[in-house]
């Protein structure tokens, strides 16, 4: 809508300029409408926030107002159900493509691949988070978005460093786990700062502290519900830099997992299950991936899968069918699921902290439960849906950007009570 003229032009700078001058100035202001015309409603952005490690109880802590509001302006969930094993990677690689672990061939936060010689996947090995390999099972939210015209920008996610069938977020950081949870607000608002064409349409922002925090003292410590104040006032500067901004936004805030407490006395040692020489340690802690040393396989089944005291052992073509894991090669041989708050060690499979807090456990152990709250344009404010699997988050942001989603383990479902009319113009992901 064109600005009225006394808004537009000073007229007092009229009369010193004179006729020729005010005629420059009313066909500059002209075409500064036309062009603001031209452009027409920007369409609204979508803005995937993740805070790794938020169980959904550290909203009732008394520390999270930004949170809390934003919940109250649009949906909360009872909780978010994370998929198993129920870990940082994996999880959020399911968040952006609505496929398992067991499909998109991230099943761990460490682990091997034979068809990948000589290179072994963990959080530390920045030549394997950057080698496509590990992630072409999948097509993530971001690559999608850009082969079909849509800018995507990632303030850290994991794959986002990677070119994932040869393509790249439009702007993404290496991650840096040194800088702040204010800095990685203003990075991000930083891009919105852009002319409308230049700014992102879909974006991504994470937080690890309240993780870390986790780990190193437990989810019920004072210095854990601090982590979480901290990411909170992070997320009110996101809001209010939107705001000042002018710029209206589908926020949704998510995390990958829970948190349990663990203790040192509540611990199994995989020695004590079978004899060291007859198992390759490839995971550990709340849960354990575990392959035979060669000729020992035998030995190690026969061993593994008696029955044991706090933890069971499968097989992995025998994993049950629920947890969707087991399929993929990258799952070791054998996978082991301690009961909640216990740990599965072997040689430097050791928690940082062994009275801290971990996860991995049962996707359906309350302790496991992720976060999940979204505010803005698309969302009736003051709603509520049932605890959902963390699928079906996918085909909720492709509806929301108007995208074709690739084929998922995803629905629509959960969140069509509470999205405005006119908000679902994307196709919901199909279910398989």
């Amino acid at each position: 809508m064109k600005r009225p003229l006394s808004k537009t032009l000073d007229t007092s700078r009229l009369k010193r300029l004179g006729l020729s001058g005010a005629i420059v100035l009313l066909l500059a202001a002209c075409a500064h409408d036309a062009t603001q015309s031209a452009q027409g409603p920007q369409p609204t952005p979508v803005i995937l926030v993740s805070i790794d490690g938020f169980r959904p109880d550290y909203l009732k802590r008394d520390v999270t107002p930004n949170l809390n509001a934003l919940a109250a302006s649009g949906v909360l969930a009872d909780g978010m159900r994370p998929s198993y094993p129920s870990i940082t990677f994996p999880n959020h690689y399911t968040l952006v493509t609505g496929r398992r672990p067991d499909e998109t061939g991230v099943v761990g936060n460490t682990m091997d691949d034979p068809a990948i010689a000589n290179e072994h996947f963990s959080l530390g090995n920045r030549t394997a988070l950057i080698d496509r390999r590990w992630w072409d099972e999948a097509e993530p939210i971001w690559v999608t978005a850009e082969k079909q015209g849509v800018r995507s920008s990632t303030l850290f996610w994991p794959g986002s460093e990677a070119d994932i069938h040869g393509v790249r977020p439009s702007d993404w950081l290496p991650f840096n786990s040194k800088m702040s949870s204010n800095d990685r607000v203003d990075h991000l608002l930083g891009w919105f700062d852009r002319t409308p064409d230049k700014r992102p349409r879909f974006a991504t922002l994470y937080f690890d502290i309240v993780d870390h925090s986790g780990h190193e003292n437990g989810p019920n410590a004072p210095e854990t519900t601090q982590a979480a104040a901290t990411v909170d006032t992070a997320i009110g500067r996101l809001v209010e830099g939107l705001k000042s901004r002018g710029i209206k936004a589908d926020i949704i805030v998510v995390s990958d997992h829970g948190m349990a407490a663990i203790s040192d006395r509540r611990v199994i040692h995989v020695e004590s299950l079978s004899p060291a020489k007859t198992f390759h340690m490839v995971v550990g802690g709340a849960y354990a991936g575990i392959d035979p040393t060669p000729g020992n396989e035998a030995v190690l089944a026969a061993n593994l899968t008696k029955k044991h005291a706090h933890v069971v052992c499968w097989a992995k073509a025998d994993i049950p069918e629920r947890l969707h894991y087991g399929h993929n090669a990258r799952v070791p041989a054998f996978v082991c699921m301690p009961n909640d708050g216990w740990v599965i060690e072997a040689g430097k499979w050791k928690p940082h902290n062994p009275n801290g807090g971990d996860h991995g456990y049962d996707n359906q152990e309350p302790d496991m439960t992720a976060t999940f709250l979204a505010s803005g344009p698309a969302f009736q404010p003051g709603t509520h849906i049932a605890t959902f699997d963390n699928v079906d988050v996918y085909p909720l942001v492709m509806t929301l950007l108007g995208l074709k989603p690739l084929p998922s383990d995803g629905t629509i479902a959960p969140f069509t009570p509470v999205l405005k009319q006119g908000a679902s113009t994307g196709t919901p992901a199909a279910s398989h």
